[in-house]
């Protein structure tokens, strides 16, 4: 996991370039860094992704992720939800923030189809996510800095927590 402090400063650099004063870079342009970063092979984690998407504001973050809905790439898309969720729990940020992402994120798609697709998506990713972690935690192999039972710890409370908040808004919501 990258150093929280570095991540900030570069989420402070991406908003500079992001904000009206930036004349030189388009939205298209900080999209496409942020998207970069994001390719870089295994030491850079999705969850660095995330908590960079959480630091650098809900622009930069909803662009992001409204690019890959857009582009089709529901299911990197649902992975990063997962990811948000995970690093607002580990982070004590609020989880709702999270789900109006999300919701946000779903009225991207034009249709009732492209939006339950996503939805079912983000239940597979996290179903996915979780037993991949479970295996690792199972396989033993740990070393000294192997934090992989807390994390799995963490993504089952970010589970809870993301649906727990998706419940209140349901219930909370004129419909129901």
């Amino acid at each position: 996991m990258a150093d929280v402090s570095s991540l900030r400063r570069l989420a402070d650099a991406l908003k500079l370039l992001y904000g009206a004063e930036a004349k030189e870079w388009t939205a298209d342009n900080v999209i496409s860094l942020v998207d970069e970063l994001s390719v870089i092979p295994q030491e850079w984690l999705l969850e660095n992704n995330a908590r960079l998407l959480i630091l650098s504001g809900n622009g930069i973050c909803f662009a992001f992720m409204a690019c890959k809905a857009v582009n089709g790439n529901t299911v990197d898309l649902a992975r990063t939800v997962v990811f948000l969720a995970l690093v607002c729990e580990k982070d004590l940020y609020c989880m709702d923030w999270a789900v109006k992402m999300m919701q946000k994120i779903c009225k991207v798609f034009g249709t009732r189809a492209e939006r339950t697709n996503f939805l079912q998506n983000v239940e597979n990713a996290f179903a996915r996510i979780i037993i991949n972690m479970l295996h690792s935690v199972i396989s033993g192999g740990r070393d000294e800095e192997d934090s992989s039972f807390l994390n799995l710890f963490h993504l089952v409370n970010a589970q809870a927590n993301f649906h727990k908040e998706i419940l209140y808004l349901t219930l909370n919501s004129p419909s129901f």
